[in-house]
């Protein structure tokens, strides 16, 4: 009888999902991606996968086993985290590129701050910016789609002047569909977007975060680019804004908690990618606003979260 009566603490709310079935609804988003990206670059975006992959799931396993924590490699997110890694890179980069960049994102972003849910920024783009600082040739070496793999410019360097001033932007066509030079993440707009919106199907993700951070860089580069709309159209399809909005900003240990602190946090990632694109040194900006932005996320959820019901007015 007395077991009967016994209830626990809140939440009492249950769901059907768990740390597995979110990111293994991730990893399915990213397949499109993923299989535009060899279809492209061939056996070197392949490669990168592969090393990436090792590397996260490896450096998981060993980490967790040095700490005496159980071992969870099969909760998918060093999957997703190896992915993540491998879309930061380019495809001629050397193997043990990827391989750095995914221990480096497991063990110091992740691991050493508590495991999954404690990391408090992005462990794939901490690992890009770490991997862009030491070493910018291998992680900036961009060659075209194809077997030639022909040394080239990423579009945003284009239209910027920062590199390859004579050459042609490439069309809305090929940024859609991914036949452009740059991270292997970044091919293939339309199918990022596709994974996008299978997430927002699943419920992995709300529409806040992508849609105020893209409709930020979307107003922002209209203003500021001269109300050209098709200059803001190719902000948006070009470099790694998709994948950035839709896989990375909406990170849940990373991101605030709240939809006003979203919202704050979303913009103020748009603003940064704008600036830093248009008046920046680099001609993309999307990892640094995300990490700029998961760093201010404890702040905004301090002074956005909502009153405690009960509490006594001082």
């Amino acid at each position: 009888m007395d077991s009967k009566l016994i209830i626990s603490s809140s939440p009492h709310l249950r769901s059907k999902e768990d740390t597995s079935s979110i990111m293994r609804d991730v990893v399915i988003a990213l397949i499109p991606a993923t299989i535009a990206a060899v279809y492209y670059f061939g056996m070197g975006a392949l490669g990168v996968i592969i090393s990436a992959l090792i590397g996260a799931v490896a450096s998981e396993a060993l980490c967790q086993k040095l700490m005496n924590k159980p071992v969870t490699i099969n909760d998918w997110s060093a999957i997703v985290t190896g992915l993540l890694v491998a879309f930061n890179i380019p495809a001629s980069a050397p193997l043990w590129i990827p391989f750095v960049g995914s221990v480096f994102a497991i063990v110091i972003v992740k691991q050493l701050f508590g495991g999954i849910g404690h990391n408090f920024m992005n462990p794939a783009l901490a690992a890009r910016a770490m991997l862009l600082a030491s070493w910018p040739v291998e992680m900036t070496s961009w060659v075209t789609p194809g077997p030639d793999a022909v040394s080239t410019a990423t579009p945003l360097a284009i239209i910027k002047g920062a590199e390859a001033i004579d050459m042609a932007k490439p069309s809305f066509f090929d940024l859609l569909t991914g036949n452009i030079g740059g991270c292997i993440g970044e091919t293939s707009a339309i199918l990022l977007i596709l994974g996008g919106v299978y997430l927002l199907y699943r419920g992995v993700i709300t529409y806040v975060i992508p849609a105020y951070y893209i409709g930020t860089v979307f107003v922002l580069t209209l203003i500021f680019g001269g109300f050209d709309v098709a200059n803001s159209m190719y902000h948006l399809f070009a470099g790694g804004l998709m994948i950035g909005a839709f896989f990375m900003a909406t990170d849940y240990s990373s991101s605030p908690m709240t939809q006003k602190g979203q919202i704050i946090y979303a913009i103020g990632c748009g603003a940064l990618t704008t600036i830093i694109r248009l008046w920046g040194g680099y001609p993309e900006g999307v990892s640094y606003s995300i990490l700029l932005m998961n760093v201010a996320a404890p702040l905004i959820d301090k002074y956005v979260n909502p009153k405690v019901f009960g509490e006594v007015a001082k």
